[in-house]
């Protein structure tokens, strides 16, 4: 106490005898300074920013309409795009060669749906155990034995290198290697004994070359996927004790799908179209079945077509599953999850009924939607007149130093 009580040595300069008990001449000297400072700009002769302009200019400008911004460019690409479209549908319309009557008969054909259940078939099974194995492949490359990296990168490798019609048609001959297959002990008796065309017929064919080579791109996706997670929840699960099998399901995996869904949707999407390959081994799938109809019936272009809108027609629904999984996924990510296509419909339905009518934009419609129907208030339109009141121009004391240190911050 004595020494925050004692006298500041001389300097030279008489000491301010204004100043109270336990500050020195400096501590005075700046508070004295700061509570001065913002005199001038507050003063009658430094207008503010608000009153600068005459109040004739001010009016004009508060008078002027907002205007957004004009996009020439783009209304002439709208129009280019529109007419090749209008193109498109007339010459799938008006030239008859297209035979819609022939597309529309064999759409809905026995033997045609029988071709697209043996895709489907083909795709399921195949999908499953494409990503079963890949999951295990791309856990067996992230593991610290250099055996089973080894494997799981070889095995990525020679599958990725090998293209699948070879391989199918390897797994069609395997009985010309092995003519029967044995269960047993490794390197001992065997229990059982099987030939080889009675378990692996085209089907089995089929599923062992789809389902192989798809492991081998699914391995490398899910591996990247786990990658992606960062690296403080893993250090994070371990510090909490958290066992290594839970981390990977509980809180890696979870994370990871968000990067391994759409990927993987890709590849089913490419599994779909990829078992039209299976026609060399004379299966009946969609692709396969069609080409027998057309082999007897001349009729080329209309079937194929009737195998496009199937094969179209699966991959709109895998793409609206894909959505939801992305959205269920997205949950803890982002703040707002993205809008379903129902969603969508009902706020344009909305939008288009406040613009026809005039009225004001529905509550319930988001902002986006909101500003876009022209009735809504939007980040653009004035909503009210700005304050005309003159700021004070009084001295601040300086018997309060906070205030004066305040104004003086905003001026």
């Amino acid at each position: 106490m004595s020494s925050a009580l004692s006298t500041p040595p001389s300097t030279g300069r008489p000491a301010n005898p204004a100043a109270p008990p336990g500050l020195t001449e400096s501590t005075t000297s700046t508070a004295s300074t700061t509570s001065k400072a913002p005199a001038a700009p507050t003063s009658p002769s430094a207008p503010s920013a608000s009153s600068a302009l005459p109040r004739a200019t001010r009016a004009e400008l508060e008078s002027l309409r907002v205007v957004g911004a004009r996009h020439p460019w783009r209304w002439v690409a709208t129009a280019g795009v529109a007419v090749l479209l209008a193109m498109v549908v007339s010459s799938l319309v008006t030239n008859q060669r297209w035979e819609w009557s022939v597309v529309f008969q064999y759409l809905t054909w026995p033997s045609i749906l029988s071709g697209l259940w043996g895709t489907l078939r083909l795709t399921f099974v195949a999908a499953i155990i494409g990503f079963g194995l890949g999951t295990v492949l791309a856990l067996m490359r992230l593991s610290r034995s250099p055996l089973l990296r080894a494997v799981s990168w070889a095995y990525t490798w020679v599958f990725r290198s090998v293209p699948l019609i070879l391989q199918l048609l390897l797994w069609y001959n395997l009985a010309y290697l092995y003519p029967s297959l044995t269960l047993g002990i490794p390197f001992g008796p065997s229990f059982a004994e099987f030939g080889t065309l009675d378990v692996i017929n085209k089907f089995g064919a089929a599923i062992l070359g789809l389902g192989l080579s798809q492991a081998a791109y699914s391995a490398e996706i899910v591996r990247a996927g786990i990658l992606s997670v960062d690296q403080g929840q893993h250090e994070a699960a371990a510090a909490l004790g958290i066992p290594r099998a839970r981390q990977s399901t509980r809180i890696v995996l979870p994370q990871a799908m968000r990067t391994i869904v759409p990927t993987s949707v890709n590849e089913i999407i490419g599994l779909v179209k990829g078992t039209s390959v299976v026609y060399v081994l004379a299966y009946g799938e969609l692709f396969y079945t069609v080409g027998v109809i057309y082999g007897r019936n001349q009729r080329v272009v209309p079937l194929l077509m009737v195998a496009a809108i199937w094969y179209v027609i699966i991959t709109t629904v895998i793409t609206v599953i894909q959505f939801y999984v992305e959205r269920h996924y997205a949950k803890g990510a982002v703040r707002t999850l993205p809008p379903t296509p129902l969603q969508v419909a009902r706020w344009t339905v909305l939008r288009t009924w406040s613009r026809l009518t005039g009225r004001p934009a529905h509550p319930s419609l988001p902002p986006a939607f909101a500003v876009r129907t022209g009735n809504g208030r939007g980040h653009l339109t004035r909503t009210g007149r700005p304050s005309t009141a003159q700021p004070s121009t009084s001295q601040p004391s300086a018997a309060h130093p906070s205030t004066a240190r305040t104004e003086g911050g905003a001026a």
